[in-house]
């Protein structure tokens, strides 16, 4: 059974990865870059200053610092500790797939720690910010969408890396709005 998954798993990636076109390349390793992100975060915690004020802004700061550290570190602990080898160092499909990228990365794939971010920092954005603007949800969504998939589009990450990426981030992102309301009311701010 988990050898039928694990080849669908390769199946879909190539069928994913092929799809990929020179010329839109270079969107799609804008979009996998971190650096991308950071306008977005920044006008994220402008909103959450104009929505808050300035100390639960503070407190949302430091909410995402953890959060990020707590998803980064759970994806390197489920890496080394599964030790899926990513597309671009799979023997069997290796030759046959796009790269993109001018290295691989790491040996190791399985969780996407891009994927678990940018849905963990989606749902606690949204939660966060739904009440004072409706659609922040759809946008910050999508754009997680977006590099997720740029993760195979690129050649780095199977879909199952990325999927696992998202049920982690989501997970985390619902843990993390939970422990700021917490927070704020055990702090009274």
């Amino acid at each position: 059974m988990l050898d039928q998954l694990v080849q669908l798993d390769k199946e879909v990636f190539l069928f994913l990865n092929g799809l990929g076109n020179p010329s839109w390349d270079g969107f799609w390793m804008f979009a996998t870059n971190k650096l991308s992100s950071i306008p977005i975060y920044l006008v994220l915690l402008i909103l959450a200053y104009r929505q808050l004020g300035l100390r639960k802004m503070l407190m949302v700061l430091g909410t995402v610092a953890i959060l990020i550290l707590v998803t980064d570190q759970l994806a390197n602990f489920f890496k080394y500790g599964v030790q899926r080898l990513r597309p671009c160092y799979d023997p069997e499909i290796s030759l046959i797939m796009r790269l993109v990228k001018s290295s691989c990365g790491g040996k190791f794939g399985y969780f996407s720690a891009h994927a678990a971010n940018s849905f963990a920092i989606a749902s606690f954005f949204t939660f966060l910010l739904k009440p004072g603007f409706k659609r922040i949800g759809f946008l910050l969504f999508l754009w997680a969408l977006i590099v997720t998939y740029s993760r195979i589009y690129i050649g780095v990450h199977f879909p199952l890396d990325v999927l696992t990426g998202i049920v982690i981030g989501l997970g985390l992102g619902w843990l993390f709005t939970k422990l700021y309301i917490f927070a704020l009311h055990k702090y009274q701010l």
